[in-house]
């Protein structure tokens, strides 16, 4: 390994009795492990992305080999007995409350974590990763809302595509398999973490030696008994950039996230917004990477895509407040939208609108008016909040009946006076 070195390093040498070679050296080679380069910011985890570790199994590494080339950036494979200790988590942050009202995979811990169930039979779990590690984008618009790097396209639509090439080959031999993403059927980072695609990071995301954790997880069980792959060990060391630099501390521990509190959830359940999180929602439409993107694996990463054809890292706010029903829909179509109900999105709107909107433009104010007057309580509740933000409080209807809007007139928010960061 190439090692760079910083003021830091030549710091602990002067306090240490580590065995290192020369700070001045231009080439040297480090004792301690990567992690110690991670937590002290001077070198990447890891110097390249390996797309697969060999098994050692001609058959194994060939279906390994069809996946890169259909377009995969990490594969692996595990065996699928069942994932015990992945049920016992999800069992305990269900005790905890911590999924909320969130199913998915805390449906029915049992099922998604027993390949077997999935495809009676199972033996074995080819386990990939498409990369989403796109370049930001300057926002667009007047008031930007900003999207999760994972939905920016539907990329589960090219994985899906890459895993069946594997599965059709595993059924042209002759054994049974099925393809599963983004599905709640099995826990896609547990299956991950076995099949050595990465380690289990502090933000509970996937980390894969050297390209971080942005990257979406999908898998093929099958009937073939294939050769596994080693298991990668934890990076993370004494980092923990991820739990402070959450912005509603929703990772209460290492690997540990409170969705009551996480804004990526948030911004999915039905019902009214947390009014504690609307200020810390700042500008984001559509999930969060706040964690991710605050990680030095993932900041360092060696992987970098181009977005796709189609990628819409930005929303325009004002616009999407102005649509119909079925337009709306249309322009998100590959967000999840609980019941398909517009209004969700809509209601997300006008916190970013409260946040960021324009002080004292004219279209800003006529939209918060429009939806002051909504039908809904639901939307007519969080246009009082973004009315107060904004400093409108003469267009705020006092004496509003519903009780979604009284409890809204009764903790109205500051008057922003800057643009919200």
């Amino acid at each position: 390994m190439t090692t760079v070195w910083y003021p830091c390093c030549a710091q602990i040498l002067r306090t240490t009795q580590w065995s290192l070679t020369s700070p001045n050296s231009a080439r040297s080679r480090c004792s301690l492990k990567p992690v110690w380069c991670l937590r002290f910011g001077t070198v990447p985890q890891a110097e390249r992305l390996e797309a697969f570790q060999p098994t050692g199994d001609p058959y194994t590494d060939e279906l390994l080999s069809l996946g890169v080339d259909a377009g995969l950036h990490r594969i692996g494979c595990a065996d699928a007995s069942p994932l015990i200790e992945a049920r016992n988590a999800i069992k305990r942050r269900i005790d905890g409350g911590l999924q909320d009202e969130m199913q998915f995979t805390f449906r029915n811990p049992k099922r998604s974590t027993t390949p077997n169930d999935a495809l009676d039979g199972a033996r074995s779990i080819i386990v990939a990763g498409l990369s989403y590690a796109t370049p930001d984008v300057e926002p667009p618009f007047a008031v930007s809302g900003r999207v999760a790097k994972y939905s920016w396209v539907e990329y589960y639509e090219p994985l899906r595509r890459a895993l069946t090439v594997v599965r059709d080959r595993l059924r042209s031999d002759g054994y049974r398999a099925l393809v599963f993403a983004d599905d709640n059927s099995i826990v896609d980072r547990a299956v991950a973490h076995r099949a050595g695609i990465g380690w289990y990071g502090k933000n509970a995301n996937i980390l894969v030696p050297g390209a971080g954790s942005f990257f979406v997880l999908g898998s093929v069980v099958t009937t073939a008994e294939l050769a596994t792959s080693s298991i990668v060990e934890d990076g993370c060391g004494a980092c923990r950039r991820c739990l402070d630099g959450c912005p509603t501390q929703a990772i209460i521990e290492p690997g540990v996230v409170d969705a009551r509190r996480c804004l990526a959830w948030l911004l999915q359940k039905p019902g009214v917004f947390d009014r504690r999180f609307r200020v810390a929602l700042g500008d984001r439409m559509y999930g969060c990477d706040d964690c991710q993107e605050v990680c030095p694996p993932t900041t360092r990463r060696q992987l970098r895509v181009t977005p796709p054809e189609g990628a819409r890292p930005w929303v325009d706010v004002e616009a999407l407040l102005e649509m119909t029903d079925e337009e709306l829909l249309d322009s998100v179509d590959w967000w999840y939208v609980a019941q398909r109900n517009p209004d969700w999105v809509r209601r997300n709107a006008l916190i970013v609108l409260g946040n960021v909107g324009e002080l004292g433009s004219p279209r800003v104010r006529d939209i918060v008016a429009t939806y002051l007057e909504h039908p809904d309580p639901m939307l007519r509740a969080h246009a009082v909040w973004a009315a107060a933000r904004l400093g409108l409080h003469e267009l705020i209807p006092m004496h509003d009946t519903a009780p979604l809007v009284i409890e809204e007139l009764r903790d109205l928010p500051e008057v922003r006076t800057t643009r919200a960061n």
